[in-house]
């Protein structure tokens, strides 16, 4: 386990002094902060207990000591110091109490409180989430309340989000004011299932937003980290009501090929990537198919008695899928499952491509699935990769059959505008344009486009978006023996007497370039024997080979943690 620590204390928020992050929710008042110290991020509700473990209660009473309870005691000692917080003029509006009248409590946490609010002007009733200024101690809490108005502010308008009003501020408060969500916490509609399940059909409608949401946080190059069915909330008690996400304490935006350090989450739905502290958007898509898992079958894919016990299981083992009731559940919905619980992150589907899966659209509108972050940056990746990669990569994408295309023709038509067929750079620059970490120039678009387009018509046509935007990873740990099938099919396109290597010659013929071919052939030739045989091959095609073209990362205000 190398130096990963199974301390429950590392599974609480992201900085002592974090505001509350109380979820917005009219049934219930037992939520303690989000990013509270002394919380251990277990699921801790006792309506649990019948249906997850019958373990449950005991473990409550096994919940460590906040080991960082000297947070308070050094705010008492800096008594004579004015917190940051009352220091800070946010920048937000002055009138909230002419414009709100707060009413009842909803839930409160370490650093603030959230209730139910009316607009004075027009009745309409709403959430606010009032944090305290002097609670605000350090200027790091002060960024962290700014942080989740701002994204809060990106996400506005999404469907599945809770919807942003407004902030307010006063000399002792901080004001969210959200949209009221009365339909109560997806957890409680998990419990109220006959044997805490779902129906196949009604879950994947429920993942769905999910997914929706996780793909548009990713575009924004924001990771959500806390995903789990506390934290999602239905507008209204309807059946068919809308799922809105909620509680975006621990989010934050990170840097474009940068991991997370820290251990944050609930202990249920982490990550094993973020127990090895190099995290990123995909320990978002790991959370959802443990929901997943949950919701389908209406246990934990992994559980124990304790946080430590917890972790090793996530690190170590696989899901049951022998267990009742999965013998009855369709091969599609354990296809996604397992796809979204592959613990090695390149390897597991992205948000995007999640909701490109039979069993996620069945039913569902294609129309309706967003860019995928990681075919925006295998596209500007491809550009960097030496020639010979690039071919190689072409000629494995030609071995893929119709069902490995799915995700990559929803991709290339919603990027495809026009429906024509091709890409143009117009095209390709809206595209990239939407990858909002990455302010990319016009020179490099045009730079990216001529990479991928290898007939140089100046346009993308889908067999050349495919080689560009492959996820290699994927294709070998889904499937090893397709895998070995698909490689060697590529590899037997440039193998032309079949005798088990890539000679110079046949390097030449397949690729068409004039001059001398020894620097793509030794590249590859890692035992240089003059030739390429299919072991180092498939090597080629794992690893991103660099050329001297790079893409220099940009810098995201706000990541602080990366």
């Amino acid at each position: 386990m190398g130096n990963i620590c199974f301390s429950s204390s590392k599974v609480s928020g992201s900085n002592s002094n974090t505001p509350s992050t109380t979820t917005v929710n009219v049934h219930h008042n037992r939520r303690t902060s989000a990013n509270q110290p002394s919380t251990t991020r277990v699921a801790s509700r006792k309506q649990e207990e019948s249906h997850y473990n019958k373990q449950k209660a005991k473990d409550n009473h096994k919940q460590p000591r906040n080991s960082q309870q000297h947070v308070k005691n050094n705010s008492r000692r800096q008594s004579g110091v004015i917190p940051c917080g009352k220091r800070t003029d946010f920048g937000y509006d002055k009138d909230f109490d002419k414009r709100f009248t707060i009413g009842k409590l909803l839930g409160h946490g370490q650093f603030g409180y959230t209730y139910v609010a009316t607009n004075k002007s027009n009745g309409d009733r709403v959430a606010v989430k009032r944090i305290e200024k002097k609670k605000m101690v350090v200027p790091i809490a002060v960024e962290d309340v700014k942080r989740e108005v701002k994204i809060l502010k990106a996400l506005a308008g999404h469907e599945n989000v809770v919807e942003f009003y407004n902030a307010f501020e006063d000399d002792n408060c901080v004001y969210i004011v959200m949209e009221l969500c009365e339909g109560g916490e997806l957890l409680d509609r998990i419990l109220a299932k006959k044997e805490s399940r779902y129906t196949e059909k009604d879950a994947a409608i429920v993942v769905r937003q999910m997914l929706k949401v996780a793909a548009q946080c990713h575009l924004h190059g924001l990771v959500h980290r806390d995903m789990k069915p506390e934290n999602f909330l239905f507008k209204s008690p309807k059946e068919d009501s809308p799922l809105k996400a909620t509680d975006f304490g621990l989010s934050d935006f990170i840097r474009p090929g940068k991991n997370f350090k820290d251990i944050v989450g609930s202990a249920y739905y982490v990550a094993p990537e973020v127990l090895k502290r190099r995290s990123g958007p995909e320990s978002d898509v790991w959370s959802i198919g443990v929901i997943t898992f949950i919701l389908l079958c209406g246990r934990r894919p992994f559980w124990d008695k304790t946080e430590d016990g917890i972790f090793k299981e996530v690190l170590r083992n696989k899901p049951d899928f022998r267990r009742k009731p999965w013998p009855t559940i369709s091969n599609s919905a354990k296809d996604f499952v397992k796809k979204l619980l592959v613990k090695d992150p390149r390897a597991r589907l992205t948000a995007a491509q999640a909701l490109s899966h039979p069993w996620v659209r069945e039913g569902g509108d294609a129309s309706e699935i967003p860019l995928d972050i990681s075919v925006l940056s295998n596209m500007r990746q491809f550009v960097k990769y030496s020639r010979l990669k690039q071919f190689a990569l072409r000629a494995l994408a030609s071995t893929l059959d119709e069902e490995e295309l799915a995700d990559a023709r929803d991709q290339f038509s919603a990027i495809d505008v026009d429906k024509n067929g091709v890409i143009s750079l117009e095209e390709m620059r809206q595209a990239l344009a939407k990858d909002l970490p990455w302010k990319m120039k016009e020179s490099r678009v045009l730079e990216i486009l001529q990479a991928i387009d290898s007939n140089t018509d100046g346009l993308v046509d889908f067999p050349e978006f495919v080689a560009a935007t492959l996820h290699v990873h994927q294709l070998e740990e889904h499937n090893s023996t397709k895998w070995q099938q698909r490689s060697q099919a590529a590899f037997d396109k440039f193998d032309v007497d079949k005798d088990g290597f890539i000679t110079p010659e046949e390097l030449r013929m397949h690729t068409g370039l004039k001059g001398s071919i020894d620097p793509l052939l030794e590249e590859a030739d890692i035992d240089r024997d003059g030739k390429i045989s299919l072991s180092e091959f498939r090597r080629l095609l794992r690893t991103a080979s660099i050329s001297s073209q790079m893409v220099t990362s940009p810098t995201v205000r706000g990541s602080r943690r990366s």
